[in-house]
């Protein structure tokens, strides 16, 4: 990966002084979404109605990481009715989906995990190669993407909201966002700042993964452009060597970051599901 942004930046930053240009946008021709396909092929448009439907290259990365996954699991499923002991990789994924079940769903849920098991498991697992794929040379983050992190935070807020509504009723939910004991007169303060607080939610779980997923990569190609941007290979070393410890700190961020998405998506429906009274 950092051989192949040495090469991409200095490509960039050539084009930039060739042209007078310095603006420092260059990192974000590198972060952003593209209509190139792996940064070469262009995608064909497709409107539709006046909307842009246009595939492009963090669409293409997440069928890639739907299609690693369908393919993945469904051989850890076959192993097991070929033997009841795991082996290799399906021992790998019993162990994250253990720790999904026992660390986050039912701890965070409680009684009534089972239901939103399969939701939780889906967007760990989706998150996670998304995360991994961004870490290959040539590809790109679709969770660097505020648009994919936010239609994750949506689904993760109607999940939430429907749990609330089956357990307790349309009528009930929505009562016990009140607490108990407030002073009449406060109701329509506290009823406008629960109503808001059902939407920050998501927001948070949107703003936190699309930052943290696109901090490292701007680190990293910020301090490999030093070397061109200061025109000396001095720097070189200490950009490198930087840059090779935040590559290796973005592995341990791409599990973190679906493990906190993951687990804050639980702890959210554990509250809806589980209101005080």
């Amino acid at each position: 990966m950092i051989s192949d942004s040495t090469k991409a930046i200095a490509d960039s930053l050539h084009t930039a002084q060739s042209t007078g240009s310095e603006d420092t946008g260059w990192i974000l021709h590198h972060i952003l979404d593209s209509k190139y396909i792996l940064g070469l092929f262009p995608s064909p448009e497709i409107h539709l109605f006046g909307i842009d439907l246009t595939i492009t290259n963090h669409v293409v990365f997440m069928w890639i990481a739907a299609a690693i996954l369908i393919v993945l699991l469904n051989k850890v499923s076959r192993s097991y009715k070929k033997s009841l002991v795991p082996k290799g990789i399906t021992n790998v994924v019993e162990i994250l989906i253990v720790f999904v079940r026992d660390e986050i769903a039912r701890p965070t849920i409680g009684k009534g995990h089972e239901k939103f098991l399969p939701y939780l498991l889906t967007t760990f697992f989706f998150i996670l190669t998304c995360n991994f794929l961004g870490l290959v040379p040539g590809s790109a983050t679709a969770t660097s993407n505020i648009s994919v992190t936010a239609s994750l935070a949506i689904l993760s807020f109607l999940v939430t909201q429907a749990g609330g509504i089956m357990h307790n009723g349309f009528g009930g939910y929505f009562r016990g966002l009140i607490p108990h004991g407030v002073p009449a007169w406060l109701l329509p303060i506290m009823a406008v700042v629960e109503l808001l607080g059902l939407f920050t939610k998501p927001f948070a779980l949107a703003v936190r993964l699309f930052a943290n997923m696109t901090a490292g990569h701007i680190v990293i190609y910020a301090l490999i452009g030093l070397i061109f941007i200061l025109k000396t290979y001095f720097v070189a070393p200490v950009s490198i060597a930087f840059a090779l410890f935040i590559y290796l700190l973005e592995i341990l961020v791409a599990l973190i970051q679906a493990y906190i998405f993951t687990m804050l998506s639980s702890l959210f429906i554990g509250m809806a599901v589980h209101q005080e009274h």
